[in-house]
């Protein structure tokens, strides 16, 4: 009978503290979504989460309701062992050795064990038990609104702070459950265009302007003092809609002209000039896009730390950032080479991110602030900018030069040595 109610204590015991870690586990979303349902346990799942922290009061009451009884059952237990085998010390250390052995048992079954099974699998536990804890929830329930009065009354007459506070999902869940969802889809299925928009929305915030900025090597620009019919030329030969002024170099970026200025038949470059605004690489794109709405402007130069040109980035950018890609009649196609050749062999285009990369082909190249694509990488690790054919060895990643120009490499194959 003893060991039938110290068993019966322990199941309950892990029960309650696996229900509290699941609560605060549960990603919020998951749960507003399953209320949603109209069923029974959609139902019991919206009287559970009306009030969090009754919940967990009555969770934390029926815990310790068990682990009373658990330990006035087991201690005369471990003591009538004791006894039998002739193991009868002082009461000192009989109490030690009741203690001791007690404790040990409960935390393992019933407090960490749970607890990392109960979190791990929040979402599915907490849908799976709702009905008993709902049933422990009732029993608990004007015991638990005892406690919660008295914790509200202390924290409001000595803390001066409000209790009972009703937690919200944040952000982050939201991110997180998208990402559940989105982690589901088999790599041939279309994403559907509004989810991709609501994780790029998420992840928009975070984003830096040299994320997505047009790289240094990649702006085609003119001097300020060249002619109108060279800088005419250059707009048929690009194909661009905005061309990059600058003077003497690229360092020195004065503004740029947009091709329907040139309908204006102007005399000098200078004329049909439009200044752009400087921004460092850290900026968040968020604050670039607010800045350049603010002084209505579309171009943005990015600058290093030396205050030197980084890489350009456009509103069009920014808004392909949270949309998705924007093509007009002047987009080429350009497609960036990624494919395994072989085992532990890659044939890689250095515009693709390393963290790309890393998550795509678990490749763990280190991520350093000072780059991001692995093109950085690699010059970050040489110095300089190797030519065609040239072999780089960092660490286990031995990297052959396939194509290089004297300004930037376009294409590697890299080989994972162990």
């Amino acid at each position: 009978m003893e060991i039938s109610i110290i068993i019966i204590c322990l199941i309950l015991a892990a029960f309650f503290s696996g229900m509290e870690i699941a609560f605060t586990s549960a990603n919020k979303i998951y749960l507003e979504i399953e209320k949603k349902q109209d069923d029974f346990l959609s139902r019991i799942l919206t009287k559970l989460t009306e009030n969090p922290s009754k919940f967990i009061a009555a969770m934390l009451i029926g815990n310790n309701v068990a682990l009373v009884i658990y330990g006035f059952f087991m201690g005369d237990l471990i003591l009538g062992w004791m006894a039998y085998f002739g193991l009868i010390f002082s009461d000192w250390w009989n109490i030690l050795i009741q203690t001791l052995l007690a404790t040990f048992v409960v935390l393992l079954t019933s407090e960490f064990f749970p607890k990392v099974f109960f979190q791990i699998y929040a979402n599915s536990l907490i849908k799976i038990l709702a009905l008993p804890a709902y049933l422990f929830y009732r029993l608990f329930y004007y015991i638990s609104t005892f406690f919660i009065w008295i914790a509200d009354f202390v924290l409001s007459k000595f803390f001066k702070t409000e209790g009972n506070q009703i937690h919200l999902f944040s952000r982050i869940e939201l991110g997180n459950y998208i990402t559940e969802q989105m982690s589901t889809v088999e790599e041939d299925e279309e994403v559907d265009s509004e989810i991709q928009i609501f994780q790029n929305a998420l992840e928009f915030s975070n984003v830096k302007a040299r994320d997505i900025m047009t790289p240094r090597t990649e702006i085609v620009d003119i001097d300020l003092f060249d002619t109108v019919d060279d800088l005419r030329a250059l707009f048929i030969e690009t194909g661009y809609s905005k061309i990059i002024i600058s003077q003497n170099s690229l360092d020195d970026i004065v503004g740029y002209v947009h091709s329907f200025d040139l309908f204006k038949k102007p005399a000098t470059i200078k004329s049909v000039l439009m200044t752009v605004e400087f921004v460092p690489e850290t900026i968040l794109i968020k604050d670039v896009l607010n800045l350049l709405i603010k002084k209505r402007k579309n171009v943005a130069v990015v600058l290093d730390e030396y205050g030197g040109t980084s890489g350009i980035i456009t509103i069009e950018d920014i808004v392909e950032e949270l949309f998705g890609e924007i093509e007009d009649e002047h987009d080429l196609d350009e497609e960036l080479i990624e494919e395994e050749i072989g085992e532990g062999k890659y044939l890689f285009s250095t515009r693709l991110d390393v963290e790309y990369l890393n998550e795509t082909y678990k490749l763990m190249i280190p991520e350093e602030d000072s780059y991001g694509t692995l093109g950085g990488f690699i010059v970050n690790h040489t110095k300089e900018i190797p030519q065609k054919g040239d072999k780089i060895v960092i660490d286990k990643f031995h990297f052959f030069i396939e194509e290089a120009s004297n300004k930037k490499i376009e294409l590697v194959k890299l080989t994972i040595k162990e």
